[in-house]
Formats: C-alpha cells, sequence, structure tokens
C-alpha cells in the first residue's frame, strides 16, 4: 500500500533520559499536540502539554504548526520542554540566587534566543527588560555578561521590541564595555553589534551613543587581531556616519576621512595577514562609499560669483598657467595684463564662458567640485598642469584638448563611476583599496585620469567634434583599470599605461568579435536567424540550470541583512527538487548535506521586487528590493531569496522561470543569446565572406519550351 504524502518518517530522541529513540510517522494532517502526547505515552513521560519537538541538530529551532510542513523524511526531532516552559524556567533562574543555575539559564538563552517561537514567550514575560536590567546594574561580568549581550542582540534582532525602549543607563553600560579595551572578545564584539543597531534605529538614543563611544576607542579595535571586532568596529563608524544629523556631519565627515582611520584600515584589514571576508568586504565597500558621498554637497553646489574665494581660485588658475614664465630675476617687470589678455587666457584654459569662466561653473552636477580638482591638480601638479595647459594652447584651433570643458566633463564621469552621492547598498561589496593610500585620493585620482585624458586626445588625433569619443575611451580605460583593483594609485597609473588607445581599440575589436550581433538585413540571414535562434534559446536554458545544479551561497536576511550568516541552494541533477539549507561562508556543500528541499513540482510561481513575502516589510530596501525573488510553493509559502549581484539575481530567476516552463526574461538572458546567435551566426557564414547576400531570393526562370529531357520512366 503507499504510504502517504502526508506521512513522514522520522526519528524522535529524548536527551538525558536514557530511552532508547521512537522511529515516528509524522503525519502531517495530525494536530501537534496530539502527536507530543503520542510521543510521551510511549516513553511514559506525564504533562506532555509541557513538551515540544525541536530540531536535534544546532539551530535549536522548535517544531511548531507553521514550521512543520518544512520537516522531511529522515529529519532527527527531540523532545523537549515547550517554549513557554523554558522561557518561564530560564526567567526563574535568572531572578534567582543561584549563581550556577543562572549561568546554565543564561548560557541556554544564548542560544535559543534565535528562535523566534522561544523569542517570543521570553518577551512576553518581560524577559528583554530584565536582561537591559542585568546589564544596567553592571551585576554580571565576563562569561554571563557575554551570554546576556548574546542573547540580547538575537531577541532584539527579531524586531518585536523597539530599541527606543531601552534606557540611557543601558547605552552608557554597553558603551563602557566598547571602551574598555581589556573586555572579553565576546562581550566587545556583542557590544559594538548592539551599538551599531542603536545608532542605525534610535534617533534619541543615537545622540548617546555618538557622544559616549569616541573615533579612538574604534580605531583601537580596528586592529585588533579579531576580524568580527574589525568588522563591527567599522560598521559602527558607518551607522553613526549614516544617521548623523546635519548639525554633527562636518564633524563626523572629519572623523571618517581621518588619516588614523584610513592608515589603520589599509594597514590591519586591506594588507592584514587574513583575506577580507564578506562581512568586511560589505563594511568597507559602506564606509568607501560614504567616504565618497562627502563630495556631494560641492558636487551639488553652483559657483556663486560673489564669492571672492571661488573668483582667486580662478584666477589662480591663470596664474599658474601663464604667469610663471616671467623672468624671476625682477629685471624685467612683468607686462600689465588688460581685460582682453586675460580673456585670452581663459580660453587658452579651455573653458566656454572665457569672458566670465564662473559661469562654466553653474551647471550641478558637477558645480563647483570640477573646480575645486582643476585647482588642486594646478596646486600640487603644477608642472603637469602647465605642461597640459601651454601643449594644448599651442595646437593648432580645433585640435587642443580643452582644459576647463574636459576637466568639468570628466568630474561628472568619475562621479558616476564611483557613485558619488548614492546610497550604500545591502549587499555591495565592491570597494578599491587604492583609495586608502592618500588624504586627498580622489583628488589624486582625477590628476591621473585628467592626464590620461589629455594622452588618450593626442593618440586619437581627436579635434572638437571627437570630444564625445575621447571621453568614451577614457571612461573605458577608467572602468578597465579600477576593474584589476589596483593597491595603490601607482598601481592605477601603471594599469592605465598598459591600456593606450591602441590597445584599447585591439581590445574592443576582439570583444566585439565575440559579441557583436550580426548586423546584415538580408532577408535570407534574417530568415536564418529565426530558424536557428530556438536552438540557441535552448543552449542559455541548459546552462541556467546547470548553474542552478552547481548552487549558489545567498547572504541570510530577516528584517535586515544578518551578519556573516549564510544558506546555499542547489537544483537537483534531475531538475525536479530545489535543495538547501545553512552553510559556511565560501562553502559549496553537497547536495547530501542541505537537508531542505521543495519539488518543483510544488512551486506555483515566482515573485519579484518589493512583491516577495521578506521585502514588504523590510527596512532600509534601497537596494535590495532589485536583487530580491521568492519562490511560491504549496501551501501558501515561500523560498525567499537576495541574490548577491544582478547577473546572479538574473540567472536565477531565468532558471526558476525555465523550470516553470515559461519565458526566461531577464536582460543578461537577451545579451546571451544575442551573443551565441551572433557567433553562430558568424560560424555559418563564414563561406559567405565577399559575397553579396541579396535581399530577396533570385526571379525563378520561365519554363522550357518542352520536357523533352526529362528521364523516361516507361
Amino acid at each position: 500500500m503507499p504510504v502517504s504524502q502526508d506521512i513522514v518518517k522520522l526519528a524522535i530522541e529524548f536527551p538525558g533520559s536514557g530511552k532508547m529513540a521512537q522511529l515516528v510517522d509524522f503525519d502531517q494532517k495530525k494536530p501537534l499536540v496530539a502527536i507530543i502526547r503520542d510521543v510521551c505515552d510511549v516513553w511514559q513521560v506525564p504533562s506532555s502539554e509541557q513538551y515540544a519537538l525541536q530540531y536535534s541538530d544546532n539551530t535549536q529551532t522548535y517544531i511548531t504548526e507553521k514550521n512543520r510542513n518544512e520537516i522531511k523524511n529522515g529529519t532527527v526531532l527531540k523532545l523537549t520542554t515547550s517554549p513557554s516552559k523554558t522561557a518561564g524556567d530560564i526567567v526563574l533562574c535568572m531572578k534567582g540566587e543561584d549563581s550556577v543555575e543562572k549561568c546554565k539559564a543564561l548560557q541556554k538563552l544564548a542560544k535559543i534566543s534565535a528562535d523566534v517561537t522561544f523569542a517570543s514567550e521570553f518577551i512576553s514575560r518581560d524577559g528583554v527588560p530584565l536582561l537591559a536590567g542585568m546589564v544596567e546594574n553592571g551585576s554580571e561580568t565576563g562569561e554571563n555578561l557575554a551570554f546576556i549581550l548574546t542573547a540580547f542582540l538575537e531577541l532584539m534582532d527579531h524586531g518585536v521590541v523597539s530599541w527606543d525602549n531601552l534606557t540611557p543607563t543601558f547605552v552608557k553600560r554597553v558603551a563602557t564595555s566598547v571602551n574598555r579595551h581589556s573586555a572579553d572578545a565576546t562581550i566587545l564584539q556583542k557590544s559594538l553589534a548592539i551599538l551599531e543597531s542603536i545608532a542605525l534605529n534610535s534617533y534619541e538614543l543615537y545622540k548617546l551613543v555618538s557622544s559616549e563611544v569616541t573615533f579612538g576607542n574604534l580605531i583601537s579595535h580596528i586592529q585588533s587581531s579579531n576580524q568580527e571586532i574589525q568588522c563591527n568596529a567599522v560598521a559602527l563608524i558607518n551607522a553613526l556616519f549614516l544617521r548623523a544629523p546635519e548639525e554633527k556631519r562636518k564633524t563626523l565627515s572629519d572623523n571618517l576621512n581621518a588619516k588614523q582611520i584610513r592608515n589603520v584600515i589599509l594597514n590591519h584589514v586591506i594588507r592584514g595577514p587574513r583575506q577580507v571576508g564578506t562581512e568586511m568586504a560589505h563594511q568597507l565597500y559602506v564606509h568607501q562609499t560614504l567616504s565618497f558621498n562627502l563630495l556631494e554637497e560641492r558636487r551639488m553646489t553652483k559657483l556663486d560669483q560673489n564669492d571672492q574665494m571661488l573668483k582667486d581660485q580662478l584666477v589662480e588658475l591663470r596664474k599658474v598657467a601663464f604667469d610663471n614664465d616671467q623672468d624671476l630675476s625682477g629685471s624685467i617687470p612683468p607686462p600689465r595684463k588688460t581685460a582682453e589678455k586675460y580673456t585670452r587666457d581663459y580660453k587658452k584654459l579651455g573653458f566656454s564662458n572665457y569672458t566670465n569662466p564662473a559661469l562654466d561653473f553653474l551647471e550641478t552636477p558637477p558645480g563647483v567640485l570640477a573646480l575645486d580638482l582643476m585647482v588642486y591638480f594646478a596646486k600640487y601638479h603644477a608642472e603637469g598642469y602647465t605642461k597640459l595647459v601651454l601643449e594644448n594652447s599651442c595646437r593648432q584651433d580645433g585640435h587642443e584638448c580643452a582644459f576647463g570643458k574636459s576637466s568639468i566633463e570628466l568630474t561628472k564621469m568619475l562621479c558616476k563611476i564611483l557613485k558619488v552621492g548614492e546610497i550604500p547598498t545591502e549587499t555591495g561589496q565592491e570597494y578599491y583599496p587604492m583609495f586608502y593610500t592618500h588624504d586627498h585620493a580622489f583628488e589624486e585620482f582625477f590628476c591621473i585620469c585628467i592626464q590620461l585624458l589629455n594622452k588618450t586626445w593626442k593618440e586619437m588625433r581627436a579635434t572638437h567634434e571627437d570630444f564625445n569619443k575621447v571621453m568614451d575611451v577614457v571612461r573605458d580605460q577608467i572602468q578597465r583599470a579600477l576593474a584589476e583593483k589596483p593597491n595603490s594609485l601607482e598601481g592605477f597609473k601603471t594599469k592605465l599605461q598598459g591600456l593606450s588607445y591602441a590597445q584599447i581599440t585591439k581590445m574592443r575589436i576582439q570583444e566585439r568579435s565575440n559579441k557583436e550581433e550580426w548586423d546584415s538585413q538580408a532577408r535570407p540571414v534574417c530568415e536564418l536567424r529565426e530558424q536557428i535562434k530556438p536552438e540557441i534559446i535552448n543552449l542559455v536554458k541548459q546552462q541556467r540550470l546547470n548553474y542552478l545544479v552547481e548552487g549558489t551561497l545567498f547572504n541570510k536576511f530577516t528584517n535586515r541583512r544578518v551578519k556573516d550568516k549564510f544558506w546555499y541552494c542547489r537544483l537537483s541533477p534531475n531538475h525536479k527538487v530545489l535543495h538547501y539549507g545553512d552553510a559556511e561562508e565560501n562553502s559549496n556543500p553537497p547536495i547530501e548535506m542541505l537537508p531542505e528541499k521543495i519539488p518543483i513540482s510544488e512551486i506555483k510561481g515566482i515573485v519579484t521586487g518589493k512583491d516577495c513575502p521578506h521585502m514588504k516589510d523590510f527596512r532600509r530596501a534601497k537596494g535590495v528590493t532589485t536583487l530580491a525573488f521568492a519562490v511560491l510553493y504549496d501551501p501558501d509559502q515561500s523560498l525567499d531569496f537576495v541574490a548577491p549581484n544582478e547577473t546572479l539575481y538574473s540567472i536565477w530567476t531565468d532558471g526558476i522561470h525555465a523550470l516553470l516552463e515559461k519565458e526566461m526574461v531577464s536582460e543578461e538572458m537577451k545579451n546571451d543569446v544575442e551573443t551565441l546567435l551572433s557567433m553562430d551566426m558568424k560560424l555559418r557564414l563564414l563561406d559567405t565572406e565577399n559575397v553579396p547576400i541579396p535581399d530577396k531570393p533570385p526571379d525563378m526562370p520561365p519554363d522550357p519550351p518542352n520536357f523533352d529531357f526529362c528521364y523516361d520512366f516507361s
């Protein structure tokens, strides 16, 4: 007789009882209370209502009516006290005088607080205020305090209790742990994480956190040999700046860009003895993005024509370029300049409005940021600046590379490449080590790029009409050099030297030969494309499914991104089941190690973006919703994903659409189809090289006068 699909075969243990495990047919239609009662009856355990089932692994997750459908065949469960009784017992021990029992209770609390069922019971018994009170009165230290802070952070992460409910005394006590250099590693790490969450989630308590924690102490923690402490320290610095009120932003911006912080991050994190982990890469990305965003105010500020300082900067640009070639002996006084000569100088400098160059900086972006960068180049790289300006002023009309116009457009481009002004995303991990190697890294970056632009202009023998083409090549050169993540600005300059215009042209030709679409519009070619296109789409579909079989490591998300916690998902080789489960960072677990699974036949559909169940209540979701998708399956449940990047998002959504026999719609899929189609077309049409292909088939010749030439079958 076939086994019902509602029956799950599993084992149930009773740790500490000495009783043999039970092999149970777990009926999903039977009430959970009744199943627990039956298990207790077999072992003759009284008061079954005080017991519950729990996974026997380290997840410490209770089985409830909501998650019972996730139990799979072969699972091992254990009988344990119910969440209600466990929470009550722990609260009693915490209030008691027995220090040994209290320590055991706190240790257990730290382990099971991540379970939402237990957390609800513990919170309903005012467990969070009780933990906070133990921190406030300073009665617990050492191991006990580490357990308290661990449990507190897990409980608060469920989003049930507001961070605004905490008291200033609690914040000061936690801050004391951060300011004390001799603190236990776990206490220090959890204290940093708690202060980060307070800074991000409580406007009132933010002020207290920022006043209690000094940047000097945070810098010392970044020098720690413990990577988790380093990561939490950088995260707290980022949080303090992200939520800073306007009046504090100037002070914090000075701290964010301080040489001391930059050097410590460079020497102890980026160049440290261990590889930068996923979470640290994210925090460095956030830190660098916030540093770049300090340029936003200048980028969006128009030049005030009444501002004498800005006028002086324009005069300085002209003086450095044209007044340094006078006789330095003083025997010949410099000729007096007239307004006409000033105008001529500003024209040589490449300003569009050379009679009043201030007008060139009214457009935002890049605003006065472009002027700041030009003045920096003239002041700190005077020789290179003078050479660039004079070299172009000597070129014939139409062939000079206008320094003013080029600088303004280059500033726009660099801000766009580095995403100046954009809010850090929850999944970003791209940072550039070279920007930690100089006090004025962005300015130096500009100086290198403006000289690159002039060099490329000469190599292209460009004229004014070619300006956009030159900028396009320069953008390509910069992006290719940045993609190699040079460790220093000198390394960046070296990378650019290998990316001359000739080299870029070769690379583009090679790429175009690999990617470009067959541009012939002849009807036979178009018909051939349409004929082979289904075959190409099927090939892309197979590639997507093969990628799903290999699997991907995803970050865990709850009501926010969970640090250093990952899960892995992969498709079975027969394409019938999705397997998933918790995993370690950088791991690639085999399918047998992934305990959870969803049959493809049970999947009802896929939703993306804000339609995902896990994105509806997600805070600070900008940049995350675009990478979110969820698989909906019976009965009314979902498997929630947030892809690490757009490429993996496209691959997974395409793959799931393919499994559901729906059309793949991502841009990535369209690009792959076009690339493969172009390559296939070129291979098929190799023999037609230099042979003109007509737009229409040749005309049918007229019938012959007779058909006597036909074979006689008689």
